[in-house]
């Protein structure tokens, strides 16, 4: 089987070199095969599963979720892999309902804000000031 390079297994999984160092460390990448120079040797399995990794942390997944998710990709506890991916829904929607609800409140303040005047009657800095509007 043809092995890649540390350089060549990032570039298959878009992620940096360092990230791959980085995975390693934590545990989520396997530590590699060396050549007798020492050089890192990854697999095509070690660019799939960086490529997993990538692609769960852009749906916001920590690396303990991660690893979760590596561990139970070998078993069938889909039951609990649905689980940690409901609690990330959970967390994702709480977010989502922070950020409307800040959504809201600045879209008032600006609404209320003439954008002129003396700062001293600027409802938006009122409302950090005090907690109201006016």
């Amino acid at each position: 089987m043809q092995s890649l390079s540390i350089g060549q297994v990032a570039k298959q999984a878009q992620v940096g070199i360092d990230t791959v160092r980085f995975y390693e460390k934590k545990g989520l990448l396997p530590k590699p095969q060396r050549k007798a120079s020492g050089y890192r040797q990854y697999t095509y399995d070690d660019a799939r599963r960086l490529i997993f990794i990538r692609r769960a942390k852009e749906l916001g997944f920590a690396l303990t979720d991660i690893g979760e998710l590596l561990k139970l990709r070998s078993g069938r506890n889909v039951e609990r892999v649905r689980k940690v991916a409901q609690t990330k829904l959970a967390s994702v929607e709480g977010k989502i309902t922070e950020l409307e609800r800040m959504r809201d409140v600045l879209r008032e303040l600006v609404t209320a804000c003439p954008g002129h005047g003396d700062t001293d009657h600027c409802p938006i800095l009122r409302a950090f000031d005090d907690g109201t509007q006016s």
